[in-house]
């Protein structure tokens, strides 16, 4: 019998997420659909399970160690492991003023999710993780984190200056890094996706790529055979530097 992966997507009721389970599931992977409000992750796991996709729903909010401990507990009763975590939940948050203008409380809103929260679903599911023959974790970051590209007086992000979002992308490339770095001697690859600008609620559906473009990054990261790279930040075209 072959072997049957399970992959747990956060944020995966819609958009980059819901793109990512389903080209997961398409490829015999099991998914579990995690999703802040359970009805909507119901209806996402559902709508795959129409397509044949074998899809579990769970309710979990990245932002709530309680949730996510539950989730973690879920997973462990019904499946026993993971092998694939791909941390997509995240949020552009409110603020668009100047960065002179920010104060803690609007990046605080943004770290919440994009880093406090794939540091709390990490945390919990890596005992999961561990119990894999080849555990794979991908983090949805972003070109605009890239301090390399975010400092050049030229290039794709050098006219955007969003501190709350770009720092937390640049906060998740160190995260990344840091438990790539820790987990390199074991079995679990540890790697930032870069999806480009895709068309999701994120940015009101402004990008110029489709949710299912922006997913495959992020799946051939979430398949890596054995020799395949950890510790990178990688978009389609390639490595993008830190």
């Amino acid at each position: 019998m072959p072997f049957e992966k399970v992959a747990l997507v956060t944020g995966a009721n819609k958009g980059i997420g819901f793109a990512i389970a389903r080209q997961l599931g398409e490829q015999g992977i099991i998914v579990v659909v995690g999703a802040r409000d359970e009805v909507l992750g119901k209806q996402a796991a559902d709508a795959l399970a129409d397509d044949g996709v074998t899809a579990v729903p769970l309710r979990l909010d990245v932002r709530d160690p309680a949730s996510v401990e539950e989730a973690a507990r879920e997973i462990e009763r019904r499946l026993g492991r993971l092998d694939i975590l791909v941390n997509n939940a995240g949020i552009a948050g409110g603020f668009t003023g100047t960065p002179s203008e920010a104060t803690a409380v609007d990046l605080r809103e943004v770290f919440e999710t994009n880093v406090f929260g794939v540091v709390t679903v990490t945390y919990a599911m890596l005992p999961l993780l561990r119990r894999s023959p080849a555990g794979r974790i991908v983090n949805l970051s972003s070109h605009v984190g890239s301090l390399t590209l975010a400092s050049a007086p030229s290039g794709p992000v050098a006219g955007l200056n969003m501190i709350a979002y770009q720092s937390s992308k640049t906060a998740l490339n160190a995260v990344t890094l840091a438990y790539a770095k820790e987990l390199r001697e074991t079995p679990i690859k540890v790697n930032a996706a870069l999806p480009g600008v895709v068309a999701t609620d994120i940015n009101h559906n402004r990008g110029f790529r489709s949710p299912a473009e922006g997913a495959e990054i992020a799946v051939r990261l979430a398949t890596l055979d054995e020799a395949g790279p950890s510790g990178q930040c990688l978009s389609d075209d390639g490595p993008v530097p830190w």
